[in-house]
C-alpha cells in the first residue's frame, strides 16, 4: 500500500502536471470505485484544480466550489500519467480511439486500459486510477465543504510535523503492540505496513512490544527512528523519481533493511531477517536486532504463528538443517 513517502512524491509529480489545470472529465471504467453520489461525480467537470494535499493515506484534490477528490489507493492502487498527443488527443495505446476529442468522451468509458478504474482528463493528460488483481479496494470519493472532507481522516498523528511530547501522548493513549499503534491511521498518518517495520528495525525494538511498557529512552528513540525513516525515504523516491511520473511505486524495495527481505541477512547483524505472515500482512524483522535474539511465538501470538515455530534463531538452524 503506497504510504506516506509515496503519497508525497506523487502528489509532487501531480503538482506540476494539474494545479491549476482545468479538469475536463472523470471516466469511470468501473462504478464501484466510486464510494459517493452527492456531489454528482459529473458536477467536477470543468472545474480547475486549486489544491493537493495528503490525508493518511488518501490523495485530495482540491477543486472550485471547494469540492474534492478523494482517492485512496489501498493496496493494489496505483496511479499513471498519460500526456495527451497534439491539441486534445488521448494516445491510442492507452486505450482512446486514436483522434476521439477529449471533449466527446463518454463518462462511463470503455477502451481504458487495463486494470484502469477511473481516468481524469485534463488538457495537459490524463491521471489514471488502476487496481492489481481481481479485489477491487481502492476507492474514490466526491466530497463537497471541509466539514465533509473532514470525515474522511482518520485524525492520526502528523508525525513529520509533530515534536516529541505529541508523540509520546499519542503512543501511549492506547495499550497496544508497536506494529500495530504505528499502522493505525487513527493514530499516526500515513505509516503502514513496508515503513513500520523499516521504523522499527531502525529504532531495534520489537514490533510486539506493547506501547504501555516502553521506556520512555525507547520513546524517545522510536520517535528519532521515525523520523529518518520516513524523511531519508522521501528523498530517496524523489531522487528515483525526478522529474517523471512515478510509477514503480512498491512496498518492496531493495534499498530496505527488513520489509520484504524474509531470510536474507540483517544490513545490521547479518542474521537472517524473519517475518509474521497473517491475513494480507507481514510483519518482517531481526531477532537478533528487535528481539533479544527470540522469534515471535510466545502467547499472544499464537494466532498468527505456527506452534512449532523455534523461538530463538539458534533452533531455527538447527531446524533449517534437517
Amino acid at each position: 500500500m503506497p504510504e506516506l513517502p509515496d503519497i508525497v512524491v506523487y502528489l509532487e509529480a501531480l503538482e506540476v502536471r494539474i494545479l491549476g489545470e482545468r479538469l475536463e472529465r472523470v471516466r469511470l471504467a468501473s462504478p464501484f470505485v466510486l464510494r459517493t453520489v452527492a456531489p454528482p461525480i459529473e458536477s467536477v467537470a470543468g472545474k480547475t484544480v486549486r489544491s493537493l494535499r495528503r490525508i493518511g493515506k488518501r490523495i485530495a484534490i482540491g477543486l472550485e466550489d471547494d469540492t474534492w477528490l478523494l482517492m485512496h489507493l489501498m493496496i493494489a492502487g496505483r496511479l499513471h500519467w498519460r500526456p495527451t498527443v497534439g491539441a486534445g488527443l488521448v494516445p491510442a495505446r492507452h486505450g482512446h480511439p486514436q483522434g476521439m476529442p477529449l471533449g466527446e468522451t463518454p463518462l462511463m468509458a470503455t477502451g481504458l486500459p487495463r486494470r484502469a478504474l477511473a481516468a481524469f482528463d485534463f488538457p495537459k493528460g490524463s491521471l489514471v486510477l488502476t487496481e492489481a488483481g481481481s479485489r477491487k479496494r481502492a476507492s474514490l470519493h466526491v466530497v463537497r465543504g471541509g466539514e465533509a472532507l473532514q470525515t474522511l481522516d482518520p485524525g492520526g498523528l502528523e508525525v513529520l510535523d509533530a515534536k516529541l511530547e505529541a508523540f509520546t501522548a499519542r503512543l501511549t493513549s492506547e495499550n497496544h503492540t508497536l506494529k500495530r499503534a504505528l499502522t493505525d491511521p487513527h493514530l499516526f498518518s500515513g505509516i503502514g505496513n513496508a515503513y513500520s517495520d523499516e521504523i522499527l528495525h531502525r529504532a531495534q525494538l520489537s514490533p510486539a512490544a506493547l506501547t504501555g511498557r516502553l521506556k520512555q529512552e525507547e520513546i524517545e528513540r522510536l520517535y528519532e527512528a521515525t523520523l529518518q525513516t520516513l524523511r531519508e525515504w522521501t528523498e530517496n523516491l524523489r531522487r528515483e523519481t525526478g522529474n517523471d511520473f512515478p510509477e514503480k511505486v512498491t512496498a518492496f524495495r531493495p534499498g530496505m533493511a527488513v520489509h520484504g527481505k524474509f531470510g536474507e541477512p540483517c544490513p545490521r547483524c547479518g542474521a537472517k531477517v524473519q517475518r509474521i505472515r497473517y491475513a494480507d500482512n507481514e510483519t518482517n524483522y531481526c531477532a537478533r536486532c528487535q528481539t533479544g535474539g527470540k522469534l515471535l511465538a510466545d502467547r499472544s501470538l499464537s494466532r498468527l504463528l505456527k506452534q512449532d515455530w523455534p523461538r530463538t534463531l539458534e533452533e531455527l538452524e538447527s531446524l533449517s538443517k534437517k
